[in-house]
């Protein structure tokens, strides 16, 4: 079962390849990352999703992950909460 990890404080200069690199180090299983973007401008919002593999790959990358900097940056990852449907106005 895929765990889902927020991480935040992202520069704009990080892609997802290097995020992916950073994860996937110590023969982690990353599944997907997913940098948020603008609509209107397609920067980055300065957040990412990151899926891993399992639950305890999940753990472990928050250890070696959290706190670290990346493109001047000190990532703050966190396992992500369910997502919640807001009506829309």
């Amino acid at each position: 079962m895929s765990t889902k990890l927020h991480v935040g404080n992202l520069s704009a200069d990080t892609t997802e390849e290097a995020l992916r690199t950073l994860f996937a180090s110590d023969g982690r299983k990353v599944e997907e990352v997913a940098v948020v973007t603008d609509r209107t401008t397609g920067r980055s919002k300065g957040f990412c999703f990151v899926t891993m593999g399992s639950p305890e790959e999940a753990r472990a990358a928050i250890a070696a992950v959290n706190g670290r900097e990346v493109d001047g940056r000190k990532l703050a990852v966190s396992e992500a909460k369910p997502r919640v449907d807001r009506p829309r106005v």
